[in-house]
């Protein structure tokens, strides 16, 4: 069974561009024996500790992953004989979790948002688990120089082979880093250096320069909590490998993904949507004469829960919904002002959330504000995992005057319960029912995964 990673085959898409644009072929890896690209690494990575004396008969293989990694390193260890033990981070798909126990891994699941100290993380958590079960190894991803060497043994001259050396340009996803650094780096060295390397990364990934805010494709890019005190990158990602970053937003992305299973017939993941999307803006400025390689991570079946659900979808903002009826980005239209929704940070001390609070009663809005780990700047709204809490300024104002929060007391501890949150292309009329059953008044509407205003009953019965 093992000698069934990797060897995926390349299938050529249609582009936007037609016969001007370079031509496109995609490395279908979710055809690989555990359905994704990291496949590779877990062969590789177990093999080599097995090499180095690492991993022993009857050992345990542990590792932090968001899913892929954890199922290739599962697979591995099942054909082989070792236990597994995989820490994921609650946003995981319920397949991905689902796959891994399939395998007959121990699942543990963290919350997350956690910042790089805390010792509940999922990195720490699959640290201290390493260290406290006799005979584990950690398979440690990200700093695993047997990550970016399994794709410059195999996936690098599986393409070169498979071009017949005509490959110009390489576009792939950048999480790890591994998959980008290890083909990348094969195949600009042996082309002399011709292979041009193209990074596909969130818009709010740190790596192209975004603010390290949380996004919704799964498993590639960086995000950055703001209370991490120092952001360390993976060793994995090779940066001298890569000719230039590509930022993506959630919503290409995702389109990209429901555009590709019903238009060509590939039903991949988020992560291969993003790298299409960003592929298919370099093919369209090359000539007929350059061939373009994507790399597709995995198969869009272990998300049928979230990004083929139109429900998950309408929630979250990306789809605008039926025309033809009032829908909550109606009632955003016109109840609220051009700029974002205002949010406070719950590292601000009470005082600073009283004068936000305050000023918004001033300008006639509701005094009332979604809390959550991420710092307010200039253009930015809270996406929806950060909606962590809600505060009031009447209940706010009230715990200072009684001694319950002194004005320079952090507001972390002292939040109320997140908003409910409604998508602008939902209903009004159901937003509405759902609304008065919560017992809410108001609720955040939220476009592209991130919250654009404050929406409450009066403004949703106006349209209706």
């Amino acid at each position: 069974m093992l000698e069934l990673v990797g060897s995926t085959p390349l299938v050529r898409l249609r582009t936007p561009g037609g016969e001007n644009a370079a031509a496109l072929y995609a490395k279908l890896e979710y055809l690989s024996a555990g359905g994704s690209v990291k496949d590779r690494i877990g062969l590789h990575m177990i093999e080599q500790a097995e090499r180095d004396g690492l991993l022993r008969p009857g050992g345990t293989v542990v590792e932090a992953t968001s899913g892929n990694t954890g199922a290739g390193l599962a697979m591995v260890a099942a054909a082989k004989g070792y236990r597994a033990v995989l820490v994921v981070p609650d946003k995981t798909s319920a397949e991905k979790i689902a796959t891994l126990r399939g395998f007959g891994a121990e699942v543990v699941v963290r919350r997350s948002g956690l910042p790089a100290e805390d010792p509940e993380n999922v990195f720490n958590t699959a640290a201290r688990i390493a260290e406290e079960r006799p005979g584990s190894w950690l398979a440690g991803q990200y700093d695993n120089p047997a990550n970016p060497g399994a794709h410059y043994a195999t996936t690098g001259p599986e393409i070169w082979r498979q071009t017949d050396g005509r490959i110009t340009h390489l576009v792939a996803c950048v999480g790890t880093g591994g998959t980008i650094s290890g083909t990348g780096r094969y195949l600009k060295e042996v082309s002399a250096g011709a292979v041009r390397v193209t990074g596909a990364d969130p818009a709010a990934s740190v790596y192209s320069g975004g603010d390290g805010r949380p996004y919704f494709v799964e498993a590639t890019g960086h995000v950055r909590h703001p209370e991490t005190v120092e952001d360390v990158w993976p060793t994995s990602y090779q940066q001298d490998v890569v000719d230039e970053l590509l930022p993506v937003s959630d919503r290409e992305a995702l389109l990209t993904v429901r555009q590709l299973a019903r238009e060509q017939g590939l039903m991949v993941g988020g992560s291969a949507g993003l790298a299409v999307a960003a592929a298919q803006r370099v093919a369209a400025g090359l000539g007929p004469e350059a061939l373009v390689v994507v790399i597709l991570p995995d198969s869009g079946r272990q998300y049928l829960s979230k990004y083929f659900n139109d429900a998950w979808l309408l929630r979250l903002g990306f789809l605008d919904g039926e025309e033809g009826g009032p829908r909550v980005g109606d009632a955003v239209a016109s109840a609220v002002r051009e700029e974002p929704l205002p949010y406070v940070n719950r590292l601000s001390t009470a005082d600073e959330a009283l004068t936000a609070l305050r000023a918004l009663r001033d300008l006639g809005l509701p005094p009332v504000a979604p809390a959550g780990p991420c710092p307010v700047g200039p253009g930015r709204a809270p996406t929806v995992p950060e909606l962590a809490g809600s505060l009031s300024l009447d209940v706010l104002a009230t715990a200072v005057a009684e001694g319950a929060l002194k004005p320079d007391d952090l507001v972390r501890d002292h939040l109320g319960a997140p908003l409910p949150h409604f998508g602008v292309g939902e209903r009004a009329d159901t937003a509405l029912v759902e609304l008065e059953e919560s017992g809410a008044e108001l609720a955040v509407a939220v476009r592209d995964g991130h919250g654009v205003a404050l929406v409450g009953r009066s403004a949703l019965r106006a349209l209706l």
